[in-house]
């Protein structure tokens, strides 16, 4: 078994507002990771940190782009556990979007029609949730998400635990600290001092 991690986050952009002002929950945006570091994440959302209506598919870090410049953005990060095939599909796919990610783009009116509670489809475009269940469904994540997916959806899966909420650019140091203590923790019991 491995772990995806799925982070919930509001980073304080215009956009951002406005899902939240229509969603009314704490956070705004869906991304996922491979890594448990949480060092690179993977979405839709803008190009350029300082240009709202270029979008399409991004990696995101809190060391470039939008989460460097809302550098108060918070976060949720979510654990959840896939098997070994479903994780590597997930790779797979994820590299498709790294070399194909320029075929697709934000689809903005997408995300305007979940506040009517309408699901618009469009051709090689996504919004950040819809962009995480596509991923998930096409690796074989089996989900019950609905089909006018929000980013609060995601907490709702089976199997999910929450590894850490606060402020996104805290989560690396925090997660490496949790990680070398386990590290030692295990260490100590596995080798005990002679007495």
């Amino acid at each position: 078994m491995k772990e995806i991690y799925i982070i919930l986050s509001y980073s304080g952009t215009l956009l951002s507002k406005m899902v939240k002002l229509y969603t009314r929950t704490k956070y705004s945006h869906v991304s996922i990771s491979l890594d448990k570091d949480i060092n690179i994440m993977y979405s839709f959302g803008r190009l350029k940190a300082y240009n709202p209506f270029i979008g399409g598919f991004v990696q995101e870090s809190t060391r470039f782009g939008t989460f460097k410049r809302f550098k108060n953005a918070i976060a949720c990060i979510y654990g959840m556990q896939v098997t070994d095939e479903q994780y590597r599909k997930i790779q797979l796919n994820i590299q498709y979007f790294k070399e194909y990610g320029a075929l697709y783009r934000f689809n903005m009116l997408g995300l305007i029609s979940v506040i009517f509670n309408k699901n618009l489809n469009r051709d090689r475009c996504f919004y950040c949730a819809e962009f995480v269940k596509y991923l998930m469904e096409k690796s074989n994540v089996s989900v019950d998400l609905p089909c006018v997916i929000k980013p609060e959806d995601f907490t709702k899966l089976p199997n999910i635990r929450v590894i850490y909420e606060g402020r996104l650019q805290d989560i690396t140091n925090k997660i490496n600290k949790e990680i070398v203590g386990f590290k030692r923790s295990n260490s100590k019991e596995l080798y005990p001092k002679a007495m």
